[in-house]
């Protein structure tokens, strides 16, 4: 059964049951009403025969003598002594007690009884001085009543069989429209399936704050998270088949050469050893990357001098950047943070190494170190050609080629991650990384981490 069927039938479901509550409770009370107003009928009629009793001394004996019964056509009467014998009746030929239990009752009481005819009747003790002389009963016909309520019961079913097919069709109708931007995702989901097109999106004229409108936006962002990772992933195929084509080639190509030479050809094997170096770097990295991506990357946690990791790379560093340019410290400060030692350097080597490679003969690069609040603040600035503006979202990005982009290498040996690496790591310290950069004005790194609070745990 369909959603769509589901509500509608719950709907009516429910409203059957309302309907069948508030219809039983109508017809009780309107009984209730109309037998009360039979009641006080029987009550007026025995307090007007009451009221026009006499009291008669008969042989020393006082005798209760009543006046004619037929008061009002619409209240049969009947006097019974003690011996059950029917003394007066203005119902003529009928001889039988409305109510032959009643003739035993000490006290006024009603009942419903069927005598050939639904009857109300009240039975009244009559006595005299405290002696009991006989009964009283008095009956009404409720047959006007029995119609009244077979009336109402057909009015009540008619008017609930309509109520509840306007709500069923009404429900069917309503819930087509609340339900159809479901089946909009529905059919944009087969689309997506059948014609592999992430770029559909499901528009939506309803609120957005409603529960469809919200679902609707988190499906669409959703498309747009899968779209993003689709392309991202292809491309991270392309440019991995990329690098992996130049290194094959070379190797082929010399094993090509030493075949043809017959003979085995030191330069050629070199060029093999590098190239395979090559690869493994790649390899390597792209492993680590996929670790740190996912949380993953196994993490030496203890106390960290980063102040003393900062000396020591760029000592390290002043070998690569030669007389080429000027790398030097800047603000400096002790700073103790909590982390893998190893790969805090790695960032600030990949930093720094990038720092170099784009800054111009005759630039600088300045490394600071310092607090700011609760964090420790890592900055290299260069003095490079900077990044264009449309680069500066992508420049974390696994192998994005921009014009000017500081994530490929010039002398080919970069594979365009090591600043993905660098971002991964910081992240999975609990830090961030930012970059701020304008075109012939130089680039900097920055590099934020929690300083160190007691024990350092993972």
């Amino acid at each position: 059964m369909s959603l769509r069927a589901r509500l509608t039938l719950l709907y009516t479901t429910l409203l059957g049951g309302i309907l069948l509550v508030f219809g039983t409770l109508i017809y009780l009370f309107v009984r209730l009403v109309l037998i009360a107003q039979v009641d006080e009928a029987l009550i007026q009629t025995f307090n007007e025969i009451l009221s026009s009793t006499q009291i008669v001394s008969f042989r020393d004996m006082d005798v209760l003598q009543l006046p004619a019964l037929d008061l009002t056509e619409n209240v049969y009467a009947q006097a019974w002594d003690l011996h059950s014998q029917l003394n007066s009746t203005n119902l003529v030929g009928f001889n039988q007690p409305f109510d032959p239990s009643g003739l035993q009752s000490t006290v006024p009481v009603f009942r419903d009884v069927t005598r050939g005819f639904h009857l109300r009747v009240l039975s009244v003790p009559l006595n005299i001085g405290g002696r009991p002389i006989g009964t009283l009963q008095l009956a009404s016909n409720l047959a006007v009543v029995d119609a009244t309520l077979r009336a109402l019961v057909t009015v009540l079913l008619v008017g609930s069989v309509i109520a509840i097919a306007l709500a069923a069709l009404i429900g069917w109708l309503s819930t087509k429209r609340a339900l159809a931007p479901l089946e909009a995702v529905t059919q944009t989901a087969l689309q997506i399936t059948r014609a592999d097109d992430l770029s559909r999106r499901i528009s939506y004229q309803g609120p957005p704050e409603d529960e469809v409108g919200q679902l609707i936006t988190a499906f669409n962002q959703t498309l747009a998270r899968l779209e993003n990772l689709f392309h991202t992933q292809r491309r991270f195929v392309a440019d991995v088949g990329h690098e992996l084509r130049t290194p094959l080639t070379v190797i082929k190509g010399n094993v090509d050469l030493m075949r043809r030479m017959g003979c085995s050809d030191d330069e050629s094997l070199v060029g093999i050893e590098t190239e395979v170096d090559r690869l493994t770097r790649l390899v390597g990295d792209l492993l680590l990357l996929a670790q740190a991506e996912s949380g993953k990357l196994p993490l030496d946690w203890r106390p960290v001098e980063l102040d003393s990791i900062v000396l020591e790379s760029l000592q390290q560093m002043q070998v690569l950047a030669r007389d080429k340019l000027q790398l030097r410290l800047g603000e400096f400060d002790q700073v103790l943070v909590c982390g893998d030692q190893d790969r805090l350097k790695q960032v600030l080597v990949n930093l720094i190494g990038n720092a170099i490679k784009y800054t111009p003969n005759g630039g600088e690069v300045v490394v600071g170190l310092g607090k700011v609040g609760k964090q420790a603040k890592l900055t290299v600035h260069d003095t490079g050609a900077g990044i264009p503006k449309e680069d500066l979202p992508h420049v974390f990005e696994r192998f994005y080629r921009g014009e000017k982009s500081r994530t490929r290498s010039r002398d080919g040996k970069g594979f365009g991650l090591g600043l993905s690496i660098a971002y991964w790591i910081v992240r999975n310290h609990g830090g961030r990384i930012e970059v701020d950069s304008q075109e012939d004005h130089g680039t900097t790194f920055i590099v934020w981490l929690p300083l160190a609070e007691g024990d350092c745990q993972s």
